[in-house]
């Protein structure tokens, strides 16, 4: 399953499913009827961090062939539409305008209008996909971390080949070297820091 690179609005409306309590539905959602398949579809989406299409759903629950019947697409999405408007799925808005439409469920525990509470995922599921989801954060904050020590490190290494280039010159120029030679300094000051915070949390 290829999971885009999730954004920080998924990741929130992730976090928030996990937690959130049971939420009344106004229809009934009767497991072997097809809007429960459909809804238990997504919850199995969703715990592995992914939001699921149309064509997504009919691959999992009938395979690949039937996501090219077109009248079934279109009933599916028809039936995922009520489902919406029954307060149980939520649409996501769209990352591209040619990509299908993508469904979410706010929450994995629903009342049903016959009142019956309806539990979508364990709560073993729920842990592990928190922790899957906690996973997918800390990378996150590491990449950002590689990120911040590229650009100090390239910003020292730009300024210290200014200075030298500023100090081989006949002349040298006041207006490179000193603002490179700050530059430099800065940047060193910062990268020290950095590498002791680092040296600090292991």
């Amino acid at each position: 399953m290829s999971q885009h690179k999730l954004s920080e609005n998924e990741i929130h409306f992730l976090e928030e499913s996990l937690h959130a309590d049971a939420q009344d539905a106004t229809i009934r959602l009767r497991e072997g009827e097809y809007q429960y398949d459909l809804v238990k579809a997504i919850a199995a989406f969703q715990l592995e961090l992914f939001f699921p299409d149309v064509k997504d759903i009919i691959r999992k629950l009938y395979g690949e062939e039937k996501t090219n019947d077109i009248q079934f697409v279109r009933k599916t999405q028809t039936v995922l539409k009520k489902l919406e408007k029954s307060n149980i799925v939520e649409i996501l808005r769209k990352r591209n305008p040619w990509e299908l439409q993508r469904y979410a469920l706010p929450t994995f525990r629903f009342q049903d209008s016959d009142r019956k509470l309806v539990d979508l995922a364990t709560e073993q599921q729920l842990r592990q996909t928190e922790d899957l989801l906690r996973s997918v954060i800390d990378q996150a904050v590491k990449k950002v971390g590689y990120g911040r020590y590229f650009g100090v490190v390239f910003a020292l290494a730009v300024s210290y080949v200014a200075v030298i280039w500023s100090l081989v010159q006949n002349v040298v120029s006041v207006f490179v070297f000193v603002p490179a030679l700050s530059v430099c300094a800065i940047c060193s000051v910062v990268l020290g820091k950095m590498l002791s915070e680092t040296v600090a949390t292991r």
